[in-house]
């Protein structure tokens, strides 16, 4: 098999071992950040756990577009950037429901949960930096954990505030605060992947690089076949 080809097998490896314990972390915390935040009454958790859903999904999705084509690449970002704007607007949808009939969020299970979720993140956030140029299904990965470590600092400092002021309106606050960063990750999603499938369907070589490979490889995009050669069949056995 040809040095792309190798190279290419072993990105792939990469990536999927990274997004397996993206998907692992982000829904075991999705669990525990709804059931405590329910208990809480907390719209700044319900809204990050709905947020960890997302991302779980996104990253099960990521994980399918590891190795296939720019299309179906650039496809599985559309998805989870759909799928996030949904999500952002059922946390708003959360926000109003109980600004209209009242909570009492508890601030001290609120700021550990928070804390826990906050370290879950960092960790994703180290896992997926080192991809976040692999591919727009990558990038999107990036900028879900990227905007999960600002959103539990904001659940954790209005935590606080909900103790200072004995006031459920910094809970609120948040959570909506968090519909809109969730929202806002969604549409930069969506735009990221129009953006990407400039470069080959055209047929130029200098925007066929990368991820683009793998299409490549599959003969999916001439002009990008000059750049990676296909693997010799004959190969294979030795």
């Amino acid at each position: 098999m040809s040095d792309c080809g190798c190279s290419m097998e072993a990105r792939n490896a990469e990536q999927r071992a990274t997004l397996r314990w993206l998907l692992v972390i982000n829904a075991a915390m999705f669990v525990v950040e709804l059931l405590l935040g329910w208990w809480a009454q907390s719209s700044g958790l319900l809204a990050d756990s709905l947020d960890m859903l997302a991302d779980a999904s996104v990253y099960a999705i990521s994980l399918y577009a590891v190795g296939h084509s720019l299309a179906l690449q650039r496809g599985a970002a559309r998805l989870s950037g759909v799928l996030q704007i949904g999500l952002a607007l059922l946390v708003l949808s959360d926000v109003l429901r109980r600004f209209w009939f009242g909570s009492e969020p508890l601030s001290p299970l609120i700021l550990a949960v928070a804390t826990l979720a906050l370290l879950a993140n960092i960790v994703c956030l180290r896992l997926i930096a080192r991809h976040r140029d692999d591919g727009v299904h990558m990038r999107a990965s990036y900028i879900f954990s990227k905007n999960d470590v600002l959103a539990n600092l904001g659940v954790m400092c209005a935590a606080l505030l909900v103790w200072l002021f004995e006031s459920r309106y910094p809970d609120l606050l948040i959570g909506m605060l968090i519909a809109v960063l969730v929202l806002r990750g969604g549409l930069q999603i969506l735009r990221e992947a129009a953006v990407s499938g400039d470069g080959c369907d055209d047929g130029d070589d200098d925007d066929c690089t990368g991820s683009a490979c793998a299409a490549a490889v599959g003969g999916e995009h001439d002009g990008c076949n000059d750049g990676c050669s296909k693997p010799d069949p004959d190969a294979r056995g030795g």
